[in-house]
């Protein structure tokens, strides 16, 4: 099928998506029982950053806050979120309609947040994003629509 190479493309983007946050679940993991407000003033010293700036001073907050039992609730959404992207992930390499569903959903609930992060202030990374993300939305619905109701790729090859 034509979207085929397409499509895997998509679940690459989707399984490294997962990898990533699985990896950051892990680096919370990591942080239990420390002292994560030092660690984030250590952060932000190694990258030179001013830590009486707004941002640095928000991040070093936010550290402080950490509670053990916090980091154990992110590093599980983590492990959810992650989960949810390499299933999708799975799923479209091998040519799953119910991936290809889930990869339009999923992608389409970012699109008002991304537009949204935009209308409070442009940057060329938010605008990255979100024509990113909504490149993956249509690009996929468009494999929907051209595709049989109950066929896989490997089926439609045949």
């Amino acid at each position: 099928m034509r979207f085929r190479g397409g499509v895997k493309v998509v679940a690459a983007f989707e399984a490294s998506k997962g990898l990533l946050i699985l990896l950051a679940g892990f680096g919370l993991l990591s942080l239990i029982h420390q002292n994560v407000q030092l660690v984030a003033q250590e952060v932000v010293s190694h990258f030179h950053l001013n830590p009486s700036s707004h941002y640095p001073q928000v991040f070093i907050q936010l550290a402080a806050d950490l509670t053990d039992g916090k980091l154990w609730m992110m590093a599980g959404f983590a492990l959810i979120y992650s989960g949810m992207r390499l299933i999708e992930a799975y799923g479209l390499w091998n040519g799953r309609r119910w991936a290809e569903w889930l990869a339009v959903m999923s992608g389409g609930l970012y699109v008002p947040i991304e537009i949204h992060e935009i209308a409070n202030g442009i940057t060329w990374l938010k605008c990255v994003m979100l024509m990113i993300n909504l490149s993956i939305v249509v690009y996929m619905a468009i494999v929907l629509r051209h595709s049989p109701a109950n066929q896989t790729f490997e089926a439609q090859t045949r």
